[in-house]
């Protein structure tokens, strides 16, 4: 499994270094980021306190914000490089976070060991995201919280282009994407249903970088959601599912 691109890429040192640029860089970027701190923390709630798992915490963006609102948090990746800018970033804004080497296929967490567990643009590249999914289930209480691109969106298109252009290695990153109702089955097998939904983007991310403005991206985003195109095709799609009361 270790010869899966999704631990042979991150473990680059080059990539961990050029990772926040890359996703976080720019006007659409800092709207990526600050949505995704926004949705993490209107689902999860007061989390003062609380014991948060943030499973493939890569560079420690999201575990920052958990930090920040009070969570104790550990984060966990399989990237040691990942994990060395993750821990810079940490120190340098004066926050305390574990971060520790694990897979998240084998979380080595006690069964419901946390209060959440989330996970962020993690299960569209594990080898098998059926078993990460029920790992996050398993080491939590009470929530979880992960997202992934929509099979109805235009994520499809990108994600066979993805697939095609690793097959001619020019490509390194190839990703799935979900019908939500897969999604929401494996959840019930685990004891958990979803309680809430967001999705971002009609349009591709990749378009609105492109467009390079963050003003006309929010103006034509929210005109296709009035459309109710949002809620059919709006992807990457976060979930957040709590475990059912027997």
């Amino acid at each position: 499994m270790r010869d899966h691109y999704s631990y042979t890429v991150y473990a680059d040192p080059q990539m961990a270094e050029n990772f926040d640029r890359v996703r976080f860089g720019g006007p659409i970027g800092q709207l990526l980021l600050e949505e995704q701190q926004r949705v993490l923390l209107a689902f999860l709630g007061d989390i003062r306190g609380q014991a948060v798992l943030d499973v493939g915490t890569g560079t420690g963006r999201a575990a920052l914000t958990l930090a920040r609102a009070g969570a104790r948090v550990v984060g966990l990746d399989a990237s040691a490089e990942m994990l060395r800018v993750a821990q810079a970033r940490a120190v340098a804004n004066g926050v305390e976070i574990e971060f520790r080497e694990g897979d998240a296929h084998a979380l080595a967490v006690p069964d419901q060991g946390v209060d959440a567990a989330i996970s962020l643009r993690v299960l569209m590249h594990t080898p098998d995201w059926r078993v990460c999914l029920r790992e996050l289930c398993r080491v939590t209480r009470h929530r979880v919280v992960f997202d992934y691109p929509a099979a109805a969106s235009a994520a499809l298109l990108q994600s066979l282009g993805r697939r095609i252009g690793y097959r001619l290695r020019r490509s390194a990153e190839p990703y799935r994407v979900f019908r939500h109702g897969a999604v929401a089955r494996e959840l019930e097998t685990c004891g958990f249903r979803v309680t809430a939904v967001h999705r971002q983007f009609v349009l591709p991310i990749a378009f609105h970088k492109a467009l390079g403005s963050r003003r006309a991206t929010e103006r034509i985003e929210a005109g296709l959601a009035r459309l109710g195109l949002l809620r059919l095709f709006g992807s990457p799609v976060t979930v957040m599912a709590e475990r059912c009361r027997s």
